[in-house]
């Protein structure tokens, strides 16, 4: 019977209204050890509760934003390793173009005057075409660190939005933490009163010390 009422009035309390069990039974459940010590279980409980549901949302943010932080940053290494190799595949076909430019001018100097002519326009052709292998190779490793940058601020805003969400939680379950402080302390408070104005009241008199001087010790009577 007792166990059933305190359980009523510890959900009165988390629904912050006192429930009728409460307004009823407040003398009787203040002069209950049995019921104050279970409804201090209970309430330590849900402290203790409390206290696990934020530590855990704390820490699964701090796992979420290093996840994503390593995933960006190995996005971005995937991204500069694959422009360093585009780089590097331009840089061969440059020097590709280049060594048969210069094989086509040797060849060429060696003919006669006549095939000197087309010797120079082959050249002219194949530095156009030197050139343009350049200018495709460096807008595709531009392309790329674009590409690799936009990845990277996507993963990013992810990541924030996710943090955002945490946090209200966190600060959801901060709110909820002091509010319950602050019931347990008014409910502490209600059961200090009350069981104040159960004790009775002591009216007998200490006769004072010069009292008990002058009559060897004894109480002097009136």
């Amino acid at each position: 019977m007792a166990d059933s009422r305190m359980k009523g009035r510890v959900k009165g309390l988390l629904a912050g209204a006192p429930t009728d069990d409460m307004a009823l039974d407040d003398t009787h459940d203040v002069l209950d050890p049995d019921a104050q010590r279970q409804a201090l279980q209970v309430l330590i409980l849900a402290q203790r509760t409390a206290d696990d549901h934020v530590a855990g949302a704390q820490h699964q943010a701090g796992n979420i934003r290093s996840d994503a932080r390593a995933n960006a940053e190995q996005i971005v290494r995937d991204a500069q390793a694959h422009a360093d190799g585009a780089r590097q595949d331009a840089g061969k076909k440059l020097a590709d173009a280049h060594a048969t430019a210069e094989q086509i001018v040797r060849e060429a100097q060696a003919q006669a005057d006549g095939t000197r002519r087309d010797a120079d326009k082959v050249l002219s052709d194949a530095r156009a075409g030197a050139a343009e292998i350049v200018k495709d190779a460096q807008a595709n490793a531009t392309g790329l660190e674009r590409e690799a940058q936009q990845r990277y601020d996507d993963v990013v805003g992810s990541l924030e939005g996710k943090r955002v969400a945490l946090l209200d939680q966190i600060e959801a379950l901060q709110q909820f933490d002091r509010d319950y402080r602050s019931r347990l302390a008014a409910f502490m408070q209600g059961q200090l009163r009350a069981l104040g104005a159960a004790m009775p009241v002591l009216d007998a008199e200490i006769p004072p010390q010069s009292s008990l001087t002058a009559t060897g010790g004894q109480p002097t009577h009136r």
